[in-house]
């Protein structure tokens, strides 16, 4: 059975869905401990790049949908017929994706339960996280429930699932955001020498730039990390946006739209690092932000939560909801590009689509969690870094297929059916496109160098 397309009911459901796919785990999870790792130096470049870079990217993927009516499997056929071979490919990482960012929302779904119940002093031992991964059932079982909350809401459409959960969670995920990232700028904490640290403090860590001896080298560093960053941040070279896109109405100002995803989703990741770094350094000392690493919010945070006293457990599970939710409005936008390519390949009806689906990506899932025991093993990648399952398949994703991804969407809106294809769409209602030669001069220059240089440090082929 063929469903008729549905639509966002305005371009405000459109705004807060796209929003909540780009504001996930990627800006909770990864840019704090990014920005922690390299300072305010990173966080000026990631402005730069997300209203640069990203915007190219984010307004040629909306644009393509909203263009085409279609998926990402095959919205690129329909642009130009020799390159319908590039859908296939953009279908294929969400699928991967959501492999292992079900099971990631699990972890989430772990510690939110552990906090609401009291045990944030237990969360808080040092072999708490691991001893839970590495277990057999209830990795399993949390990814098994967050997953179904995914397929639930995608399978009731884009107005009564997507478009409604993400109007409802996305107010209350800024207010958390907000209200915690207060609490931690004014909290203070006095060490056992004495040493008073204020979360003033570990705001001028956060925002302060600091050049003094960066070489060249390191501030390659920095662009190819804030570079590979956008990807998660805004969503782009998964499909996503290609999907959602497509649900946009035609007479939507999609100028305006995109600016405000930009202005939600680069607020909200700035908000995560002033949330998370001036609490780290606060409790942990600038060690805690030299130590920075993907274990941040599973293993720093939760200490540093139980350092906070009787107040811990409830700062502690406002967190873990507040990730929660982010996460959940990210992985349904993921499931999304995979039925919206599922229903326009086989005609078959959403519910059908989202449910078939499910049993595939739940058995994959459950692989992954096994390569933390059963299935444990340990390999080299091309950039360096030693892996199992779920770290090859990110790798794989991430590192690889999107950037290439990225790299032959440049070359087919820039080059081969040239850049006043999207401008077209994008000023179809006469609005008028400010950033357009800067869009034009990214899509064809500058993020395909850029995207070439970060490919090639994924394969281990540039080593800075």
């Amino acid at each position: 059975m063929s469903e008729k397309r549905s639509t966002f009911s305005g371009s405000i459901g459109f705004v807060l869905a796209a929003a909540g796919s780009a504001v996930g785990l990627g800006n909770i999870w990864r840019f704090p401990y990014l920005a922690a790792k390299h300072g305010g130096l990173f966080l000026v470049v990631y402005i730069i790049l997300a209203i640069t870079f990203g915007f190219a990217l984010l307004t040629a993927e909306i644009a393509i949908g909203r263009k085409t009516r279609q998926s990402p499997l095959t919205a690129y056929g329909a642009l130009k017929k020799s390159w319908r071979g590039l859908g296939f490919i953009s279908c294929l990482i969400p699928f991967l994706i959501i492999t292992y960012y079900g099971i990631i929302g699990g972890w989430v779904l772990k510690y939110m339960v552990a906090f609401i119940i009291g045990q944030g002093a237990e969360a808080a031992g040092d072999s708490y996280f691991t001893g839970f991964i590495t277990s057999y059932a209830q990795p399993i079982v949390f990814t098994a429930i967050f997953l179904g909350l995914t397929a639930f809401f995608v399978s009731r459409g884009v107005n009564q699932g997507i478009e409604k959960i993400s109007t409802i969670l996305m107010p209350i995920l800024i207010v958390l955001v907000v209200g915690i990232s207060i609490f931690a700028i004014t909290m203070s904490h006095t060490t056992d020498d004495g040493t008073v640290r204020t979360g003033l403090d570990g705001l001028k860590i956060y925002v302060r730039p600091n050049f003094t001896g960066v070489t060249l080298n390191q501030f390659l560093i920095v662009l190819m990390d804030a570079t590979g960053q956008l990807f998660y941040s805004l969503s782009v070279a998964m499909g996503i946006m290609i999907a959602y896109g497509s649900y946009l109405k035609k007479e939507d100002n999609m100028v305006k739209s995109i600016n405000q995803i930009e202005i939600f989703d680069t607020g909200v990741a700035i908000l995560a690092g002033l949330m998370i770094i001036p609490t780290v350094f606060i409790f942990m000392g600038q060690e805690g932000l030299d130590n920075a690493g993907p274990g941040l919010m599973f293993v720093a945070m939760p200490k540093v939560f139980q350092q906070m006293g009787g107040i811990g457990n409830v700062i502690g599970a406002l967190f873990f909801i507040m990730v929660a939710f982010a996460a959940l409005t990210s992985c349904i936008s993921i499931l999304e590009a995979v039925v919206s390519s599922i229903i326009d390949l086989t005609k078959t009806s959403r519910a059908k689509a989202t449910w078939l689906s499910f049993p595939v990506i739940m058995i994959m899932s459950v692989i992954i969690c096994l390569g933390y025991n059963v299935f444990y093993f340990e390999v080299g990648l091309p950039n360096g870094a030693t892996a199992q399952i779920l770290d090859i398949v990110d790798y794989l994703s991430n590192n690889i297929l999107m950037p290439v991804i990225a790299i032959l969407t440049c070359i087919l809106i820039g080059w081969v059916l040239k850049p006043q294809v999207i401008i077209d769409e994008v000023t179809r209602n006469g609005e008028h496109f400010r950033r357009e030669k800067l869009f034009v001069f990214m899509i064809k220059f500058a993020a395909p160098i850029l995207l070439v240089i970060l490919l090639m440090k994924g394969l281990g082929i540039l080593n800075l």
